[in-house]
């Protein structure tokens, strides 16, 4: 059996392909290297797989993933030995390549993650020649959700609000200054507590102009130091992946005007994408 998995900083959606049989999907939370320990993923995952299913069986992974990169690539696939120890092969690569071949398949063009983090790539049509720094929670991940999440917590802290959209976030989460510093600055995964407060720009009772203001001002700061840094940017279509940038969509696709940029593919999840290119493969 082969194993396809897709993974944020906050979910991780799965496939495993056996073949003659329907493909099996299922979704886990997300598993970032850079935010959670070893222990911790391998547990996560071993507790989340479904039940019907023997983790001996599965004899190939491939492991797109948020932070697989660098040293953390190696960390994620001692991960999976662990918990797939009959598997025969294991390919772990980062979530940008995953947002290309999904993407943009074998054609060359331009791929970007907008979801609970941020990240942007010119592909060749194999792999990734060109690569910005999002930086991260911390530096960067302008556009993200977890970006959004500092600017109304932010906003929220420094009372900066319009006085109705207040009183919905407070009715909405019963949050204390003291709590939202704890929970940013002590306790571990900042980001997607950070991103879990987009749903609030989507409620029915906040002031559209308030959400619509901050979304627009978070992707203007993702292609202003972003996307408008890569050479000749506009001569390709914007091609993306993740949560933030498909239910903002309308908001997204003004700001890619502003910059004379053409909306390409822009879709929530690719987890189906890329069973059909490993498939294909």
């Amino acid at each position: 059996m082969i194993l396809i998995a897709d993974s944020g900083s906050t979910k991780t959606d799965w496939c495993l392909l056996d073949p003659g049989k329907k493909e099996n999907y299922f979704i886990t939370e997300g598993y970032n290297p850079y935010f959670s320990d070893e222990q911790y993923i391998m547990n996560s995952i071993k507790n989340n797989f479904p039940k019907d299913i023997d983790r001996l069986s599965v004899k190939e992974v491939h492991f797109y993933g948020a932070g697989c990169q660098d040293d953390k690539t190696m960390v994620m696939e001692e991960i999976l030995r662990s918990v797939f120890s009959n598997c025969e092969q294991i390919t772990t690569e980062v979530d940008l390549l995953a947002a290309a071949r999904g993407l943009l398949g074998n054609k060359p063009g331009f791929a970007a993650i907008l979801g609970t983090g941020t990240n942007t790539c010119i592909y060749d049509g194999k792999k990734i020649v060109n690569n910005i720094d999002s930086l991260g929670f911390i530096l960067g991940d302008e556009g993200s959700g977890a970006a959004m999440g500092k600017k109304i917590l932010s906003d929220y802290l420094r009372n900066k609000m319009p006085e109705s959209v207040k009183e919905t976030f407070n009715r909405q989460y019963g949050l204390v200054p003291a709590e939202i510093i704890n929970q940013i600055y002590g306790a571990p995964l900042a980001n997607r507590f950070c991103a879990g407060f987009t749903r609030f720009l989507k409620h029915p009772d906040v002031d559209p102009d308030y959400s619509d203001q901050l979304v627009r001002s978070s992707f203007t700061e993702f292609f202003s130091n972003l996307v408008s840094c890569y050479p000749a940017y506009d001569r390709y279509t914007f091609n993306c992946i993740g949560s933030v940038g498909y239910h903002f969509k309308d908001i997204l696709e003004q700001v890619l005007s502003d910059f004379k940029m053409q909306p390409g593919r822009i879709l929530p999840s690719l987890i189906t994408e890329l069973v059909s290119y490993h498939s294909i493969s």
